[in-house]
């Protein structure tokens, strides 16, 4: 699966790393990154910001462990990497000296030469987007990152970049990685139509809708241990029953799991390239892998896109 009009050809599961250093530790985020590759995944998922919050944490520890873990495969040539600037409070915003000194934390903490696709996380404006803009392009002309990703974008701001980006001859973004999944469909509304336009590719987050899509979560007293926890019940109201009364259905008939069906509906949306779910055991991570195999009719997705509305 080709990203945008890049080449970076990228298995169809995009796999998050934002669980490791916090929820896995090294050797449980060493089993994933093993069994995701053994499945013939390519492409990984991180941020400088990478789990700042959890305790004990300051930040980079999901690009460190990624680092190691690819120093000691030996699979850096085989990997796509995808990572991030602009959320980290050590480093924060999308300015040109910002962005250039968190490349550079972020190339040594991943142990390589170039960044594969590197994200705006998110569209701060503390500087004009012509300067964000040319400070990646920048990069882009050293050789430090392949191509350029815009996460957490409104259709305005993406429109504009991409505009200021074609008027000025700088490297455009090839991606956009939005909060998109069966639940919260706001990007269908103005993204959509304006990534297709444009020729980028989809990447979304919390594809499963921090886990309620997994349908672990059927009461407000279901308590999993997850930090995730209190995000994934909210989900738990009328429209979410109807959400899970259809992936059961439609598991049961693939004799899959409500996970594999829920991520496999999203890789068939319109400019999806690979959505972005996370593991913190091998276990979990079979569900993720056992939607790209799976496919879905019209009829199942028409159901879940009717249960969703």
């Amino acid at each position: 699966m080709k990203i945008g009009n890049s080449d970076l050809d990228v298995y169809p599961l995009n796999l998050g790393g934002n669980v490791f250093g916090w929820t896995a530790d090294e050797q449980q985020s060493f089993e994933v990154l093993d069994a995701y590759a053994a499945a013939g995944g390519n492409f990984v998922d991180t941020a400088d910001s990478y789990m700042h919050r959890a305790p004990g944490n300051s930040g980079g520890e999901s690009e460190t462990i990624i680092g190691r873990w690819l120093a000691k495969r030996g699979r850096r040539d085989d990997m796509v990497i995808a990572t991030k600037v602009g959320s980290w409070p050590k480093r924060p915003g999308v300015s040109a000296k910002n962005i250039r000194e968190a490349a550079e934390d972020s190339l040594r903490r991943l142990g390589t030469g170039h960044i594969d696709l590197y994200y705006a996380h998110r569209d701060v404006a503390d500087v004009p987007l012509e300067e964000t803009l040319g400070a990646f392009d920048e990069l882009v002309r050293a050789g430090k990152v392949r191509y350029l990703g815009a996460s957490n974008y409104t259709a305005e701001r993406l429109a504009e970049a991409l505009s200021i980006s074609d008027r000025e001859g700088l490297a455009r973004y090839v991606a956009l990685q939005p909060h998109y999944n069966l639940v919260e469909r706001g990007y269908e509304q103005d993204l959509l139509p304006l990534v297709r336009q444009e020729g980028l590719s989809t990447l979304p987050y919390f594809s499963l809708a921090k886990g309620f899509l997994t349908g672990k979560y059927r009461s407000r007293e279901t308590d999993t241990g997850s930090p995730r926890n209190e995000g994934a019940v909210a989900y738990l109201d009328h429209r979410g029953e109807r959400v899970l009364e259809a992936l059961d259905d439609i598991s049961a008939a693939h004799g899959t799991t409500p996970a594999a069906v829920s991520l496999a509906w999203l890789a068939a949306q319109p400019t999806v390239a690979a959505p972005i779910a996370s593991a913190r055991t091998v276990e979990q991570l079979s569900d993720l892998i056992a939607s790209v195999e799976l496919r879905l009719s019209q009829a199942d997705l028409a159901a879940l896109a009717e249960a969703s509305a």
